[in-house]
């Protein structure tokens, strides 16, 4: 399907690897020009080498820690600086640390909310006014299905990405009559390298193996398995597509049917 995305520019945070590389991948098989931003430069040389190479458009690599107060601002300016505008904006962040409450102290909740929330208004306040003026944008956020529905021994993340979804709902209101939509993204238990991290974790805390946790959280998914980046990529592609332009301040779980919430 052709999205009419071909001549866009998007900036993906996160994006040298798992969801966000799926993400760049889908877009710029669109021909949507990219910027793209993640703590590794290694990684995210090669990534935007390779996506370059392979589908022909522009790819700008950025290394960031996003993290920190003013870095989402300077890949903004730098992104605009490239390519003149920003069209399509992809928060995402690695998940904070896994635990109980009784488990983090007040730096570990600084740093997640730096990381988490604090990231995400930078990003819009930075690139919604360009959004604004051309009245036509928009932004996507990747949160999680702990925000709707907690998951146990994830307290940072089910409060955290919550947030997100708080601001992100009231903004949508706030610029909807611009053209800008803001939608959220709330990947499942997906194949990635999160995923074998949170693996990690619940097999030490339960004293299991790291593949029977894994295989725990795949038979908690209807489907009976984990997600596909591509699939997440899928949606995303089309939320910042113009066939999407009604569709704003929504929140939607990539899950295979983990979320058992109506609404």
């Amino acid at each position: 399907m052709d999205l009419g995305l071909k001549g866009r520019v998007a900036l993906l945070a996160a994006s040298s690897r798992g969801l966000g590389r799926a993400v760049a991948e889908e877009l710029a098989a669109e021909g949507v020009s990219l910027v793209l931003t993640a703590r590794g430069e290694e990684a995210l040389d090669a990534t935007a080498k390779d996506i370059g190479s392979r589908h022909g458009v522009p790819v700008l690599a950025l290394p960031s820690d996003v993290g920190q107060r003013g870095e989402p601002e300077r890949v903004v300016r730098e992104g605009i600086a490239r390519f003149g505008q920003i069209d399509i904006l992809l928060t995402n962040s690695g998940g904070p640390p896994a635990g109980p409450f009784e488990s983090l102290d007040a730096e570990a909740w600084d740093k997640a909310t730096a990381l988490v929330l604090s990231s995400v208004v930078e990003f819009c306040r930075a690139a919604l006014p360009g959004m604004k003026q051309r009245r036509w944008g928009r932004i996507l956020n990747v949160t999680s299905i702990a925000a709707k529905q907690p998951v146990d021994n994830l307290m940072l993340s089910n409060s955290i990405r919550a947030a997100v979804i708080g601001f992100a709902r009231t903004l949508a209101t706030e610029v909807a009559s611009f053209g800008v939509t803001v939608n959220n993204l709330l990947p499942g238990f997906t194949r990635t390298e999160r995923m074998v991290e949170l693996s990690e974790v619940t097999a030490q805390r339960d004293k299991i193996t790291p593949e029977a946790a894994l295989a725990r959280f795949t038979a908690a998914v209807p489907m009976g398995r984990m997600g596909e980046p591509r699939e997440f990529a899928a949606l995303a592609a089309f939320l910042a597509s113009d066939r999407a332009s009604y569709i704003t301040g929504q929140s939607m779980a990539v899950d295979g049917g983990w979320i058992r919430a109506l609404l």
